[in-house]
C-alpha cells in the first residue's frame, strides 16, 4: 500500500488485504489512507489532501460531511462513470481518534465501498425482461380481442370475414403459445444452468434427428438442408433434450431466413483445442445463405427479445428468445456460440462443445 500517512505496516497491510475499497479521512476530510482497491477502483490518488480532489460524488461527500459533523453512520449509492460503469453502496462510519495517528480528540471517517454493479444490472435485466414479455404478450392479445369484437359485431353474419379472422386468430394464439413455451423453457434452463450435465451425448445423432424432424418445414420453405457429420465425432457431456433444442433453434432460424431455393449446411468437426475453452471438443456450424446480419447487431443477438428485423421476425413466428435459450443451454454445457455474418453474405452460427 503506497497511500498512507503514518499508518504502521501492520495497519497498512490489513487495509490492503481487504478486497473492497476502503478510504480513511481525518476531521478535515483529507485522505489519511486508502487501500489498493480504492486506488484501483475508485481513483483515490491524493493521500494527505482533500478527498474531493480525487472523488467528486456530491452525495458521497455530503455523507462524509454529516459523519464528520457528528452524525451516525451514513449509507449512499455511488455510481462511478467509466468505460465500464460501476455502482457501489458506500457506507461512511465514524472513525475514532485513537485509531488515527496525530488525530487525538478529533473525529474522522471510514469509507467502505461495496460493489453492487451486478445486483443493479440484474435488477435492470429483470425489469427489462418483464417489460418486454408484457409487450410481446400484449400485442397478440390485443389483436385477439379486436378480432373477437369484430366477429361478435360487424362480421357476425359474414362467413368470408369469419374464416379469415379465425385463421388470423389461430396464428396470434400460436404466437402467444410459442412465447409462453419459450419463457417457461428459458426459466427452467436458468434454474439448472450451474449444474453441468452428467450424461454423454452423440452430437451427430442429435443433429440428424433435429434435421429429420424439420424436414417437412424446410421442404415447404424451399430450403435444402445438407449435413456433413463425420463418423468419428467424439461424444460430449450433455443433456440430449437441451442440445436438440439448441440445434432446432439454429436450424429453424436458418430455414426461416435462408430464402427459398437456398441451402443450409450443417458441418461438424472434432477440434483439438477449442478457442476460449482450452480443451479438445466439437464444433458444429450452421450456415445459411440469407441476407446476413450487420456487424453492429452481432454482440446483442443472444439478448432476450433482441431482433435485427422485428417485423420479419414476427412474420417468421419468432419470439425473440431463441438465441437467448441457445446461449443459456451452452453455458450449462460449458460451451460457446460464435456468430459470423455480414449484411448480404449469409450467417454462420457455430456451437463449440467440450468432448468427453
Amino acid at each position: 500500500m503506497n497511500q498512507r500517512s503514518d499508518l504502521s505496516e501492520l495497519q497498512a497491510g490489513i487495509l490492503d488485504s481487504l478486497p473492497e475499497p476502503v478510504v480513511l479521512v481525518n476531521h478535515l476530510g483529507n485522505v489519511l489512507a486508502a487501500n489498493r482497491a480504492a486506488e484501483r477502483e475508485i481513483g483515490v490518488t491524493y493521500p494527505g489532501r482533500a478527498l474531493a480532489l480525487s472523488f467528486r460524488h456530491p452525495g458521497a461527500l455530503a455523507a462524509v460531511d454529516r459523519v464528520l459533523a457528528g452524525g451516525g453512520t451514513a449509507t449512499v449509492e455511488v455510481a462511478i462513470p467509466a468505460a465500464a460503469a460501476r455502482t457501489f453502496k458506500l457506507r461512511v462510519a465514524p472513525l475514532e481518534s485513537q485509531l488515527m495517528p496525530g488525530e487525538l480528540g478529533r473525529r474522522g471517517a471510514a469509507l467502505v465501498f461495496h460493489d453492487i454493479t451486478a445486483e443493479r444490472r440484474a435488477e435492470q435485466m429483470r425489469a427489462d425482461f418483464v417489460a418486454n414479455a408484457s409487450h410481446e404478450l400484449r400485442s397478440p392479445l390485443s389483436a385477439l380481442v379486436g378480432f373477437i369484437e369484430t366477429l361478435r359485431g360487424p362480421a357476425r353474419d359474414d362467413q368470408a370475414v369469419q374464416d379469415r379472422f379465425l385463421e388470423m386468430m389461430a396464428a396470434e394464439g400460436g404466437r402467444m403459445a410459442r412465447l409462453i413455451e419459450d419463457l417457461l423453457s428459458l426459466s427452467a434452463i436458468e434454474v439448472n444452468e450451474h449444474v453441468a450435465p452428467s450424461e454423454n451425448v452423440e452430437i451427430a445423432a442429435v443433429v440428424r434427428g433435429v434435421a429429420e424432424a424439420l424436414g417437412p418445414g424446410s421442404a415447404a420453405a424451399g430450403i435444402e438442408v445438407v449435413l456433413d457429420l463425420p463418423d468419428d465425432l467424439p461424444q460430449t457431456p450433455g443433456d440430449e433434450g437441451q442440445l436438440a433444442q439448441v440445434f432446432r433453434n439454429l436450424l429453424e432460424n436458418a430455414i426461416a431466413y435462408g430464402g427459398r431455393g437456398s441451402v443450409v449446411r450443417v458441418t461438424a468437426r472434432p477440434e483439438p483445442r477449442l478457442p476460449d475453452l482450452g480443451r479438445a471438443g466439437i464444433s458444429v456450424a450452421v450456415a445459411d445463405q440469407g441476407p446476413g446480419i450487420a456487424r453492429e447487431h452481432l454482440p446483442r443477438l443472444t439478448e432476450r427479445f433482441y431482433r435485427v428485423d422485428k417485423a420479419r421476425s414476427r412474420e417468421a413466428g419468432g419470439t425473440g428468445l431463441g438465441l437467448a435459450i441457445v446461449k443459456h443451454i451452452l453455458n450449462r454445457h460449458r460451451g460457446r456460440l460464435l456468430v459470423q455474418s455480414k449484411a448480404g453474405d449469409g450467417s454462420t452460427f457455430t456451437v463449440l462443445l467440450p468432448s468427453v
